[in-house]
Parts: structure tokens; C-alpha cells; sequence
């Protein structure tokens, strides 16, 4: 069987147990992605520490469940179109919110649902907003939805008692763009040891004999860099990607275009069963990870904490989250240059799997992540606030340009 290890917490907070709310997201059981994961875990463990925890999420049915590990959940609808899904649920999440019985303390997660700030805050409790990634320079929203972000991203910051960030760069962009401070909590990862592979081995693979991508298609997670990449490699290992974009049918389309004709190239398609997820994970030779625009990346962690060597695209967050042992490209060329050296080296690139393995394991762990998120409960209990630090309005910073990010660019 697949064994999770994590360490204990290093302490408990003494406190009073806290009512604390958390909005802005598909909710739990988790199944579907870093803020939702998130949430289970850090909420389980919140609940064991005596605190009273409130999910908010969206509606699965008649048979949705009313609790999950000790979580109470509210579920509600949502529209189900790209722009107004997340705000839709967010919207009727903050008007129930501030109808019911008083919470101590909200985590808001995804910058877009900021608007929602002064509702939720109506009903006397604190808030804290996970911003996530720099949303804006997502392709995919177009012009006016990354003028929308823009525009979230001031409100938060006149707005919210705490932002959270989850990676050091995300962090360095509020301190550079608005001059406001963030709490800096990232995620944890799952610890992968002593795995199976009778799923993998049913699809015909080999453990250690294959080179992972898990990714949604859209431009800025590059899936289609590293295809190119590894269609021009002369790596022998076949290169497995899972994912899938329902708002992302051009683009999509031309990643099967490229995979089409070149057998050593599998595309699965969305994959939702965790167990084979979890082998796909720790019995690749490399996990390839093209994502380039948000903060700290659960599947990035979720490699790592599998004991997987990974290989990143050249950015600041990705870096901060694998360090020196990654290897890193920025383009098709030295995606391949990347693959065949891990192919060439196969010995020394499981090595450093079990270095990122250890990695995550000392840095990325979901007690001492939720020690932080309690710690920060705690101090807006008491009355902590950043409102009021920063006007919200924008320096001339590096980041400041509006635009989405280039992808695909080099392909000489």
C-alpha cells in the first residue's frame, strides 16, 4: 500500500477553539484541486485541534454530505460557465455566510472572490484571502478578465484583514506592487512511500521507465512546449501526460496534433483515480512541469513528496519550491536538452528524487502548514489587520506590465 508520512506538530497553539469559516472554493471532499486539498487537509486537522470548521461548497446533489472529518459543510449552486462560476458560488456563499451564526475568523480563497470582502465581514468576522498566483497573466481570461483581477487583486488589498501567500515570489509582488505584507503559508505534500504499481503496469508501463506531465492544457502550464521538446529529444522512455481544459478545445487540439504520428508520446486524458495518480507520480524517472504563473503547485509538491526528479520551467516559483536539484528550461530546445540528460543519467536523477522527496518532507509539511493557519486565526481573533497599509494603488514596479505571459515563443 501507498504509506502517507508526515511529522507531528512541533507544538499546539493554547487557545480558545475558534469558529472559522472557510469560502471561495469547489469545497470537500477534495477531488478536484491545490485549494481544495488544501482545505481537507488543513481543516481535518484545524477540527482536531478543538476548532469548529465550516466548508463552504458547491452543490453536488440531493445526496451532497453535510460533514466531512469532522467538517461542517454548506453546499450550494453555482452557474457553470467559466467567468462566473467562482463568483456565482462565492456570491451566494457570502450572503449565507453573513446570515447565519457568527464565525471569529474567514479564509477566502482565489483573489477574484475579494468583492466579496465587506459581505463576509459584515457579520463580525476577520478576513484572510489566499490570493493564489498571478491570475491576470492567465491567457485564457482574455482582456477583460485579466483587467478583472487586476482590479481584485487592489480591492484585496484595501479590503482583507491578512493576505496569504503561498510561494516567496507571490509574496515579493505584493510587497513590490502594493508595499503590503503577506503571510506567507504554503502547501504540503503527500509523502509517497512503499507505492504499488499495478495500475501503471495495467496501462503497459514500467516503473522508473517513463516521464510524467500533469497539467490542465492551457498556455501558461506549457504542455505544449514540452511535447515539442520531447518530439525533438532522442528519448527512448515514453512521455505520459495527464490533463485535460474544458474551456481549451483549440488548444488542446494542437497538443494531440503534435503527439499524433510520434508513439512514444501518451496522452491519458483527465485522470480522477487518485491511486493510479499516485503511482503515476512516484514511478516516473522525471515529472516535466511547465506551469509558470501561479505560486507554489500542489502537483509539483505532489511529485516531489513521491520521491520523483523533477523538471521545471525556468521561474521563480518553481525554483523556490524544488531548488538547486531541479533542472529547468524555458523553451522546446532545452526541454529536450533536459530529458536527455535525465534518460543519460538515469541513476543520478533518482537520486535526486529522493533528495526532492526529502525536500518536501522537511518544508512542505500539512501540520506545520496548519500551525500557521491556526497561528494567523488566532492573531485576527484578537484583532490583527492590515487594512489600511496600503491605498491599493499600484507602483511601477517590475511586474506592473499588463499583459498575459509569452508561451511557445522559441521554436527554431
Amino acid at each position: 500500500m501507498t504509506t502517507l508520512q508526515s511529522a507531528a506538530p512541533r507544538h499546539a497553539l493554547r487557545t480558545a477553539p475558534l469558529r472559522i469559516a472557510m469560502l471561495g472554493t469547489r469545497g470537500v471532499p477534495a477531488a478536484y484541486g491545490g485549494f481544495e486539498t488544501a482545505i481537507e487537509e488543513i481543516g481535518q486537522r484545524l477540527v482536531r485541534q478543538g476548532h469548529d470548521i465550516t466548508v463552504y461548497g458547491r452543490s453536488t446533489g440531493k445526496d451532497a454530505p453535510e460533514e466531512h472529518l469532522g467538517m461542517r459543510l454548506v453546499n450550494l449552486p453555482a452557474l457553470h460557465a467559466k467567468t462566473l462560476e467562482t463568483l456565482s458560488h462565492t456570491a451566494l456563499s457570502s450572503a449565507h455566510f453573513s446570515a447565519s451564526r457568527r464565525h471569529d475568523v474567514a479564509f477566502v480563497f482565489n483573489a477574484a472572490n475579494s468583492p466579496f470582502i465587506p459581505l463576509i465581514r459584515s457579520r463580525g468576522a476577520a478576513v484572510a484571502l489566499h490570493v493564489d498566483g498571478l491570475e491576470w497573466k492567465r491567457d485564457k481570461w482574455g482582456k477583460w478578465g485579466r483587467r478583472y483581477y487586476r482590479f481584485a487583486e487592489q480591492f484585496a488589498v484595501r479590503e482583507a484583514d491578512a493576505l496569504i501567500s503561498d510561494a516567496q515570489g507571490i509574496a515579493d509582488y505584493y510587497d513590490d506592487e502594493f508595499g503590503i505584507p503577506t503571510e506567507l503559508i504554503s502547501y504540503g505534500a503527500p509523502i509517497l512511500t512503499n507505492t504499488p504499481s499495478d495500475a501503471i503496469e495495467e496501462l503497459g508501463l514500467v516503473p522508473g521507465q517513463f516521464h510524467l506531465v500533469v497539467a490542465r492544457f492551457e498556455p501558461e502550464n506549457h504542455v505544449d512546449v514540452i511535447v515539442e521538446g520531447y518530439r525533438r529529444s532522442n528519448a527512448k522512455l515514453p512521455l505520459v501526460v495527464v490533463g485535460s481544459a474544458p474551456y481549451s478545445k483549440h488548444y488542446t487540439d494542437s497538443i494531440g496534433e503534435m503527439a499524433n504520428g510520434d508513439p512514444r508520446i501518451r496522452l491519458l486524458g483527465g485522470v480522477w483515480d487518485q491511486r493510479l495518480l499516485d503511482q503515476l507520480y512516484a514511478h516516473a524517472l522525471s515529472y516535466v512541469h511547465g506551469h509558470s504563473v501561479g505560486g507554489t503547485n500542489p502537483s509539483l509538491l505532489r511529485a516531489m513528496g513521491a520521491g520523483t526528479a523533477i523538471v521545471g520551467w525556468d521561474v521563480v516559483f518553481n525554483r523556490d519550491v524544488a531548488g538547486t536539484a531541479g533542472s529547468y528550461f524555458s523553451s522546446p530546445t532545452e526541454a529536450t536538452r533536459c530529458i536527455e540528460e535525465v534518460e543519460r543519467y538515469p541513476a543520478r536523477f533518482r537520486d535526486i528524487g529522493e533528495l526532492m522527496q526529502e525536500r518536501a518532507r522537511k518544508r512542505y509539511n500539512w501540520d506545520t502548514v496548519t500551525e500557521s493557519y491556526e497561528a494567523l486565526a488566532v492573531k485576527l481573533a484578537r484583532g490583527y489587520s492590515t487594512r489600511g497599509m496600503s491605498s491599493g494603488r499600484r507602483t511601477e514596479s517590475a511586474w506592473s506590465v499588463e499583459q498575459p505571459v509569452a508561451v511557445g515563443a522559441e521554436r527554431g
